[in-house]
Formats: structure tokens, C-alpha cells, sequence
């Protein structure tokens, strides 16, 4: 006589006759990337985002300095831009999503405002993600001019896109070094005060990537040399998924 089957295996082929497939246990990679909703969660949903996946096409301008353009990773593609835009266009299918990226190495705040009032009328972005804060602090640039420069574009930006472009404010990169040589929770503070007055929302990579160095998953400071460009690689990429989570939430798809 042929003995019972496990239970365990007694439930898999139930599931497998009944078209099911077995849940997919995460991979340690894409783990590395949790982070609690709290750190990518904002208090409204981007209204302008929210249109724009209603219909055909959602642009975003991305302006920054150096993590926009390189940032220490294998090359262009591996920019948390360009997953961004390979992120997003994969999850918000079939609406066609364009991600135009400018800025460089130790472009200010006030470099920035004048790149968004220039591109601004030609890409027509619903969303401006303004990465920013890194260099003033890096250099002790006045804050609060920093703040004024965000509150004068943005304001710019209103007047002639009104509520259809978001903007979303990206606080600097986690460092200890910076930490210890700068007084950035200052700019951190400055960069809250101009989302607050200027109706922007910010997105706290700061925070983020402190959360991510503290639970010991992607520590791109202390990887080891021959480690550095793969350990930025998987930084930039778990940027831009918590980026299309924050984007995503509250909108007609939400994130995966």
C-alpha cells in the first residue's frame, strides 16, 4: 500500500492543479531595498502625476548635481534617473513615460532654478524632481538663499504650468563624512521650510539611505574598494524603486 503524501506536498499540487503558483520568496537584493513606508510616503498624491497617467505620456524633468549624471556607478544607465525611467515606464504601461535629465558636478541650487526656467516651457514636465542641498552645504552656501531659489522657481513654474507639474524636493545623500564636515541637518531644515511655503513636497534620501546604512544593506561609504561601483549600482536602483513607490502612491496604478 503507497503511503499519503505530506501534507505540504498535499497543498502544492492542489495549488498547482488550480493554476496557482507558489509565492516567491524575495531575493536578498531586492530586500535590500524595504525600507518603512514612512520614508516614501507623502502626505498628498502628486496631483499632476495623477492626471498625466490618466492619458498618454508622463514627462519628468530631473535636475540635480552629481548623482543625476554618474554618481559613481558603472555608467549612464545605472543613474538613479535612468532606472527611474525604466521603473516607472515598465509600471505605468502603456502611458509613455520621458525622464529629461540635467544638471553636473557642483551645480548649486541657484544653477538649477535657472535650468527649470529655461526647460521648464520646452519639456512642459508634470513632475520636477530637484535633487539639491549637497553642494550648499558641502561649500557653507547661505540656507536660506538655497530656500529662496526653490520658492522663486517654483513659484515661476506655477504661474505658467499651474497645478498640472509636481515638484518633488530630493534632500542630499546620506554620508558621514558630509555629516561630520557640514552642518546639514541646517539645509535638511531649510529644504522642509521651502517644500512647506512653496507647496513642493520632499523626498528625504537622507533619511532613506540612513536607513538602509543602519540596517546594514547597502553601505556604499564602507563597501570595500573593489566592491564601490556595484555596491552604487544597487544604491541607485533601490533610489529610484522607492522614487516610483512615492510617485506612484494614491495614483490610478499603483506601485507593485
Amino acid at each position: 500500500m503507497r503511503a499519503p503524501l505530506p501534507r505540504c506536498l498535499v497543498l502544492l499540487a492542489a495549488l498547482l492543479a488550480a493554476g496557482a503558483a507558489p509565492a516567491q520568496v524575495p531575493t536578498a537584493e531586492a530586500a535590500a531595498c524595504d525600507a518603512p513606508e514612512e520614508l516614501t510616503a507623502l502626505p498628498a498624491p502628486l496631483a499632476g502625476v495623477f492626471a498625466a497617467l490618466s492619458h498618454t505620456e508622463l514627462r519628468i524633468l530631473v535636475v540635480g548635481s552629481a548623482s543625476t549624471q554618474g554618481g559613481g556607478t558603472s555608467g549612464p544607465a545605472a543613474t538613479w534617473p535612468e532606472r527611474l525611467a525604466a521603473r516607472l515606464g515598465a509600471q505605468a504601461a502603456p502611458v509613455t513615460v520621458r525622464v529629461t535629465v540635467f544638471g553636473g558636478r557642483g551645480t548649486t541650487a541657484a544653477d538649477h532654478a535657472r535650468i527649470i526656467a529655461e526647460q521648464g516651457p520646452l519639456v512642459r514636465p508634470h513632475l520636477v524632481i530637484w535633487q539639491l542641498g549637497t553642494v550648499e552645504a558641502a561649500r557653507g552656501l547661505p540656507p536660506e538663499e538655497m530656500a529662496e531659489e526653490v520658492q522663486d522657481a517654483v513659484a515661476r513654474l506655477r504661474a505658467r504650468r499651474g497645478e498640472r507639474t509636481d515638484i518633488l524636493l530630493m534632500d542630499p545623500q546620506f554620508s558621514r563624512f558630509l555629516r561630520s564636515n557640514a552642518d546639514v541637518e541646517t539645509y535638511r531644515d531649510w529644504l522642509r521650510v521651502a517644500a512647506a511655503a512653496s507647496g513642493a513636497q520632499l523626498f528625504s534620501r537622507w533619511a532613506l539611505m540612513r536607513h538602509w546604512v543602519e540596517a546594514e544593506r547597502i553601505d556604499l561609504e564602507r563597501a570595500p574598494r573593489n566592491r564601490r561601483v556595484a555596491v552604487a549600482d544597487r544604491l541607485h536602483d533601490c533610489l529610484a524603486q522607492a522614487l516610483v513607490r512615492t510617485i506612484l502612491q494614491g495614483s490610478p496604478r499603483p506601485a507593485r
